[in-house]
């Protein structure tokens, strides 16, 4: 359908466009769900459930179903259950999207995880029921009529906003949805809103889960400790229970760390696994989309639906789809599924840590050998590739002005055609955008330095081919949190340790 056009917004309205923005975003919340009251939806508070945050946000949600069938429990439900309830009519995809759209306006004032919602999510959700009903409920699997939630950086051809959680975006018009968010609709996926990022995927200087359109996303279990980022909104969002699942996406740890500090499955897919296309970039290099759920099982439903090949990002998913196993990932949801699998623990890998910690990661190690699986520790991969970090910031610079010129020359409309442009237009809008004055000293002192140190040894190709060399020699990743250290081009992952206490900080469990 042809999307009108939208209007500039106006340079003096920005501070005024965001709040109404937000403002908005609980409006539709609360009248979306006063629209689907009549389905006889109740709730109750109740004790919170395993792994959940902490009172208040802990509510329980019953649908009043009739004709014996049992009553659906809503808090914590998996994608299994949501198509078991749909298959024996105690649920609908339309009572769904009410709950969370009820649950996103009761906890997004203080959690700032969702920095907008769909006005189209309930129609969406009438027009999967209608659907199912006239399958007979055959199309009942998978994450048909389930409702997801983007990162503000997927690109969506409807009435949502796609900013990257910049004000320069606001009012950006793409020519179409991107890859991943035209695949989870042909899966019958029910887009419920927008999930605040880092501002430009944290590739901006600002605190993780901070944007000058959504505000500062806060951890649900432990509101000071860091959501982390860049896909903090996702990440907060799928442990409050504000969607069913959601999708983020990672360049350098931003699906891994908000995944391990807000004790929810992150799946960092490899490269080209699943499209870029549509969804604004920092550098095809390392860009990659993937599913932020509660439950493994979920992120493997999510996952399913979005691998695949892609025209608009032809290399990439051509070079990766062929190693997508026929039947898709469920089929590796086994008990023995760790049978005979070799795993790797780096050497001086637990030192890091506090003894209670270490105790956690011993106990599931232990737990992997029972279940059939050959623990080998102490490894040592080849090579000094310790500042590898440092390499990959510099040809992410590079790429970053590249690749994202080339996004914003390919939308319909923009305020902001070029890197520079946005940088023009935050110099002219520091309060707006930060509530204070931007500070005029260089963005990263250290790395401008470490340019000018390079350039006096004689290369300045030193960075890329420093690059290549360290991926050759060693083979592995540069890693910042021990869940993102994984062989160049494949996957990594990040799943809760163990049942959280309330109010108390989570740990993860690295997978080798």
């Amino acid at each position: 359908m042809p999307q009108k056009k939208r209007r500039p917004v106006a340079k003096h309205d920005l501070h005024q466009r965001a709040s109404y923005l937000q403002q908005q975003c609980t409006r539709t919340c609360t009248e979306s769900a006063a629209a689907l009251s009549y389905l006889g939806i109740v709730a109750w508070l109740s004790r919170a459930s395993r792994c959940s945050p902490p009172r208040p946000w802990s509510w329980r949600w019953r649908l009043a179903a009739g004709g014996g069938a049992t009553a659906f429990e809503f808090e914590e439900a998996t994608v299994d259950a949501i198509q078991l309830g749909f298959r024996n009519g105690s649920l609908t995809s339309a009572a769904l999207v009410r709950f969370y759209l009820d649950r996103i306006a009761r906890l997004n004032q203080q959690l700032r995880a969702v920095i907008e919602v769909n006005p189209d999510a309930p129609a969406q959700a009438a027009r999967a029921d209608a659907e199912r009903a006239a399958s007979g409920g055959r199309c009942a699997a998978g994450l048909h009529g389930v409702p997801v939630l983007l990162k503000d950086n997927i690109a969506t051809r409807d009435r949502l906003n796609t900013t990257a959680g910049s004000l320069a975006l606001l009012g950006s018009v793409v020519r179409r949805d991107a890859g991943v968010a035209a695949r989870l609709r042909r899966a019958g996926a029910v887009i419920l809103g927008k999930a605040n990022p880092s501002e430009w995927s944290g590739f901006r200087p600002v605190d993780p889960g901070w944007s000058a359109r959504g505000g500062q996303t806060k951890n649900p279990y432990v509101l000071s400790v860091t959501p982390c980022g860049s896909s903090a909104g996702p990440g907060v969002a799928a442990a409050a229970n504000m969607a069913a699942v959601t999708l983020g996406s990672e360049t350098a740890g931003s699906i891994i760390c908000p995944s391990v500090l807000n004790s929810v499955v992150g799946i960092k897919p490899t490269v080209g696994l699943a499209s870029r296309s549509g969804v604004i970039p920092i550098t095809p290099r390392q860009d990659t989309i993937g599913p932020m759920c509660r439950t493994v099982s979920d992120a493997v439903h999510v996952l399913d639906a979005i691998v695949g090949y892609d025209a608009l990002d032809a290399e990439a998913t051509g070079a990766a789809s062929k190693y997508i196993p026929h039947g898709g990932y469920r089929q590796f949801l086994r008990i023995d599924g760790l049978r005979g699998k070799r795993i790797g623990v780096l050497k001086g890998f637990f030192e890091q840590y506090e003894p209670e910690p270490r105790k956690v990661y011993e106990k599931h190690l232990s737990t992997m050998r029972h279940h059939g699986a050959i623990v080998i520790k102490d490894l040592d991969p080849a090579g000094n590739w310790s500042d590898l970090g440092d390499q990959m910031g510099l040809l992410m610079n590079a790429e970053f002005k590249l690749s994202l010129n080339a996004y914003l020359k390919d939308l319909l409309y923009s305020p902001v055609r070029s890197l520079a442009q946005v940088i023009a237009f935050n110099n002219a809008h520091p309060v707006e955008i930060l509530g204070r004055p931007i500070s005029s000293r260089p963005r990263r002192p250290a790395a401008s330095a470490q340019r000018r140190g390079l350039r006096s040894g004689g290369s300045t190709s030193c960075p890329r081919s420093a690059w290549r060399r360290r991926l050759k020699s060693t083979g592995w990743t540069p890693s910042w949190w021990s869940t993102t250290t994984s062989p160049p081009s494949l996957p990594s992952a990040a799943i809760p340790a163990s049942p959280c206490r309330l109010g108390t900080a989570r740990r993860e469990s690295p997978l080798g």
